[in-house]
Protein backbone atom coordinates (compact mmCIF):
# COMPACT_ATOMS: atom_id res chain seq x y z
CA UNK A 1 0.00 0.00 0.00
CA UNK A 2 2.85 2.30 1.34
CA UNK A 3 4.96 1.58 -1.98
CA UNK A 4 1.57 2.41 -4.38
CA UNK A 5 0.93 5.61 -2.68
CA UNK A 6 4.38 7.06 -3.22
CA UNK A 7 4.22 5.86 -6.99
CA UNK A 8 0.84 7.60 -7.33
CA UNK A 9 2.27 10.78 -5.68
CA UNK A 10 5.72 10.24 -7.77
CA UNK A 11 3.20 10.17 -10.61
CA UNK A 12 1.53 13.08 -10.14
CA UNK A 13 4.90 15.15 -9.45
CA UNK A 14 6.11 13.83 -13.12
CA UNK A 15 2.49 14.57 -14.60
CA UNK A 16 1.97 18.52 -13.19
CA UNK A 17 5.83 18.43 -14.63
CA UNK A 18 4.61 17.99 -18.19
CA UNK A 19 7.22 14.85 -18.17
CA UNK A 20 4.89 12.41 -18.20
CA UNK A 21 5.78 10.56 -21.58
CA UNK A 22 9.57 10.59 -19.46
CA UNK A 23 7.75 9.19 -16.46
CA UNK A 24 5.96 6.85 -18.43
CA UNK A 25 9.09 5.68 -20.12
CA UNK A 26 10.67 5.20 -16.73
CA UNK A 27 7.79 3.13 -15.66
CA UNK A 28 7.43 1.27 -18.31
CA UNK A 29 11.37 0.00 -17.81
CA UNK A 30 11.04 -0.15 -14.29
CA UNK A 31 7.58 -2.28 -15.04
CA UNK A 32 9.70 -4.94 -16.68
CA UNK A 33 12.02 -5.19 -13.84
CA UNK A 34 9.86 -5.50 -11.07
CA UNK A 35 10.64 -2.35 -9.37
CA UNK A 36 8.38 0.34 -10.17
CA UNK A 37 7.54 2.00 -6.95
CA UNK A 38 11.70 2.17 -6.78
CA UNK A 39 12.34 4.01 -9.89
CA UNK A 40 9.28 6.19 -9.56
CA UNK A 41 10.65 7.17 -6.20
CA UNK A 42 14.53 7.50 -7.71
CA UNK A 43 12.34 9.81 -11.02
CA UNK A 44 10.22 12.14 -8.82
CA UNK A 45 13.46 12.36 -6.66
CA UNK A 46 15.35 13.21 -9.93
CA UNK A 47 12.61 16.25 -10.86
CA UNK A 48 12.40 17.30 -7.88
CA UNK A 49 15.48 20.00 -7.73
CA UNK A 50 13.60 21.42 -11.04
CA UNK A 51 10.19 21.38 -9.47
CA UNK A 52 8.82 22.08 -5.75
CA UNK A 53 7.09 18.98 -4.25
CA UNK A 54 4.22 19.53 -3.47
CA UNK A 55 3.60 18.63 0.67
CA UNK A 56 1.87 15.28 0.42
CA UNK A 57 4.78 14.19 -2.31
CA UNK A 58 7.34 15.33 0.35
CA UNK A 59 5.63 13.64 3.01
CA UNK A 60 5.79 10.28 1.13
CA UNK A 61 9.34 11.23 0.00
CA UNK A 62 10.13 11.76 3.43
CA UNK A 63 8.71 8.32 4.99
CA UNK A 64 10.69 6.60 2.50
CA UNK A 65 13.81 8.00 3.84
CA UNK A 66 13.35 7.41 7.02
CA UNK A 67 12.11 4.08 6.45
CA UNK A 68 15.41 3.46 4.42
CA UNK A 69 17.50 4.81 7.07
CA UNK A 70 16.18 2.13 9.40
CA UNK A 71 16.86 -0.26 7.28
CA UNK A 72 20.36 0.63 7.01
CA UNK A 73 20.08 1.15 11.01
CA UNK A 74 19.14 -2.44 11.39
CA UNK A 75 21.36 -3.98 9.03
CA UNK A 76 24.45 -2.01 10.80
CA UNK A 77 23.10 -3.81 14.10
CA UNK A 78 22.02 -7.34 12.37
CA UNK A 79 26.53 -6.97 11.41
CA UNK A 80 27.85 -6.03 14.73
CA UNK A 81 25.67 -8.97 16.53
CA UNK A 82 26.67 -11.18 13.40
CA UNK A 83 30.49 -10.21 14.00
CA UNK A 84 30.37 -11.07 17.45
CA UNK A 85 29.06 -14.41 17.07
CA UNK A 86 31.50 -14.61 13.93
CA UNK A 87 28.66 -15.30 11.68
CA UNK A 88 30.04 -14.77 8.66
CA UNK A 89 26.91 -15.41 6.14
CA UNK A 90 25.51 -13.14 8.49
CA UNK A 91 27.77 -10.29 8.19
CA UNK A 92 27.59 -10.67 4.44
CA UNK A 93 23.89 -10.38 4.94
CA UNK A 94 23.84 -7.42 6.34
CA UNK A 95 26.36 -5.69 4.62
CA UNK A 96 24.72 -6.43 1.24
CA UNK A 97 21.95 -4.58 2.26
CA UNK A 98 23.55 -1.64 3.69
CA UNK A 99 26.11 -1.21 0.49
CA UNK A 100 23.05 -1.58 -1.74
CA UNK A 101 21.56 1.42 0.54
CA UNK A 102 24.14 3.79 0.60
CA UNK A 103 24.33 4.87 -2.97
CA UNK A 104 20.96 6.27 -2.87
CA UNK A 105 20.84 7.92 0.23
CA UNK A 106 22.02 11.18 -1.32
CA UNK A 107 18.89 11.34 -3.48
CA UNK A 108 16.75 10.86 -0.22
CA UNK A 109 17.08 14.67 0.46
CA UNK A 110 15.12 16.42 -2.17
CA UNK A 111 14.79 19.90 -1.97
CA UNK A 112 11.51 20.37 -0.09
CA UNK A 113 11.84 17.35 2.29
CA UNK A 114 13.23 19.34 5.36
CA UNK A 115 12.00 20.39 9.04
CA UNK A 116 10.25 23.28 7.55
CA UNK A 117 7.84 20.50 5.94
CA UNK A 118 7.04 18.05 8.50
CA UNK A 119 8.81 15.84 11.28
CA UNK A 120 12.00 14.90 10.19
CA UNK A 121 15.69 14.45 12.30
CA UNK A 122 17.48 15.81 9.15
CA UNK A 123 18.67 19.40 10.17
CA UNK A 124 18.11 22.46 7.74
CA UNK A 125 21.92 22.10 7.22
CA UNK A 126 21.84 19.17 4.67
CA UNK A 127 19.97 21.70 2.15
CA UNK A 128 21.98 24.93 3.30
CA UNK A 129 25.52 22.95 3.47
CA UNK A 130 24.76 20.71 0.14
CA UNK A 131 28.48 20.46 -0.61
CA UNK A 132 29.34 18.88 2.90
CA UNK A 133 26.64 17.31 2.87
CA UNK A 134 27.51 15.96 -0.52
CA UNK A 135 31.12 15.10 0.51
CA UNK A 136 29.51 12.74 4.02
CA UNK A 137 27.08 10.82 1.47
CA UNK A 138 30.06 9.77 -0.63
CA UNK A 139 31.52 8.78 2.49
CA UNK A 140 28.84 6.78 3.61
CA UNK A 141 28.68 5.14 -0.09
CA UNK A 142 32.89 4.79 0.50
CA UNK A 143 32.63 3.06 3.46
CA UNK A 144 29.40 1.07 3.18
CA UNK A 145 31.16 -0.28 -0.44
CA UNK A 146 34.52 -1.43 2.24
CA UNK A 147 32.53 -2.74 4.25
CA UNK A 148 30.98 -5.00 2.08
CA UNK A 149 34.40 -5.70 0.34
CA UNK A 150 35.54 -7.00 3.49
CA UNK A 151 32.71 -9.32 4.13
CA UNK A 152 33.06 -10.74 1.48
CA UNK A 153 36.29 -12.14 3.08
CA UNK A 154 36.85 -14.51 5.95
CA UNK A 155 38.78 -12.63 7.95
CA UNK A 156 36.59 -11.05 10.90
CA UNK A 157 39.44 -8.82 12.49
CA UNK A 158 38.91 -6.75 9.03
CA UNK A 159 34.91 -7.18 8.80
CA UNK A 160 34.80 -6.04 12.35
CA UNK A 161 37.77 -2.94 11.35
CA UNK A 162 35.17 -1.71 8.27
CA UNK A 163 32.08 -1.92 10.40
CA UNK A 164 33.78 0.30 13.03
CA UNK A 165 34.76 2.54 10.23
CA UNK A 166 31.26 2.93 8.96
CA UNK A 167 29.94 3.57 12.21
CA UNK A 168 32.15 6.48 12.68
CA UNK A 169 31.30 7.74 8.89
CA UNK A 170 27.61 7.32 10.09
CA UNK A 171 28.54 9.02 13.41
CA UNK A 172 30.14 12.00 11.97
CA UNK A 173 27.28 12.57 9.66
CA UNK A 174 25.01 12.58 12.44
CA UNK A 175 26.52 14.47 14.65
CA UNK A 176 26.89 17.19 11.63
CA UNK A 177 23.10 16.69 10.17
CA UNK A 178 20.86 14.71 12.08
CA UNK A 179 18.57 15.96 15.53
CA UNK A 180 19.34 14.64 18.02
CA UNK A 181 16.41 12.04 19.80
Amino acid sequence: MQRLLIAAASFALLAGCNSQADGNEVLNEANASGEAASATVENSVAASSATPLQKEQALALMKERHENYEKIGKAMRAAKKSLDGNDVAGVREAAATINELAPKAATWFPAGTGPDIGKTDAKAEIWQQPEVFAKDMANLRDAASAFNQAAQGSDIGAMTAAHAKLGGTCKSCHERFKERD
